[in-house]
């Protein structure tokens, strides 16, 4: 129907109209460039359809798929990423230019927390007074800050003055898998090798 025509994001089969195609198969493999007609030709052979997944390309690159399960494997990636983004929220915590050593621990866990969660967290220090003339001592307290949560984090927006306060945002990462390897005898060891002499003469 014309009106589901509208509606889809990529051409597929007689839609494609560029005379040379670069061509995919179905797991991936390159199959060079082809003539419209013959990558049709392979499409209908294997009982697939040739989608254009690549336009602006040149010449365009179309993949050999089932477009019915590739079309809804792309939904349900879609939806996921917008689940992910609406359940985001912005955290802000705020420290002043003399936050004590306690005070700043006991915030960075709460900041460690909303993290972890999944949640972007601004870190924001205001000057009272005269403590705005001693920005330096809120740069130090925000890189303070950004070092204690650098392992599950990543700067979104770098230090930045706004007025009377300067702040710093973080956005969560994922925290990276500490690779075990196994010892001679078997059993998973922190990353380290076993040891030459523990090996077996070969025979």
């Amino acid at each position: 129907m014309p009106r589901q025509e509208t509606q889809r994001k990529h051409k597929i089969n007689d839609e494609i109209q560029a005379p040379e195609l670069r061509v995919v198969d179905a797991k991936g493999g390159a199959l060079g460039v082809l003539p419209r007609r013959e990558a049709l030709r392979l499409a209908l052979e294997a009982e697939m359809d040739l989608v254009e997944i690549a336009p602006q390309a040149k010449p365009p690159v179309c993949k050999i798929i089932d477009y019915g399960k590739f079309s809804y494997e792309q939904q349900k990636r879609e939806k996921v990423q917008k689940k992910a983004q609406s359940h985001q929220l912005l955290k802000e915590i705020r420290l002043k230019a003399g936050t004590d050593v306690h005070d700043f621990d006991f915030k960075t866990r709460h900041a460690r927390g909303f993290l972890e969660e999944g949640h972007k967290v601004k870190a924001t220090v205001f000057f009272r007074g005269r403590e705005i003339m001693h920005q330096d001592l809120g740069h130090v307290i925000l890189n303070r800050f950004v070092e204690q949560c650098a392992d599950i984090s990543k700067i979104d927006q770098p230090i930045r003055s706004e007025g009377r306060t300067l702040s710093v945002t973080l956005a969560p990462e994922a925290k990276k898998p500490v690779k075990k390897e196994k010892s001679a005898d078997g059993t998973p060891s922190e990353g380290t090798a076993p040891s030459p002499e523990t090996k077996q003469p070969s025979a």
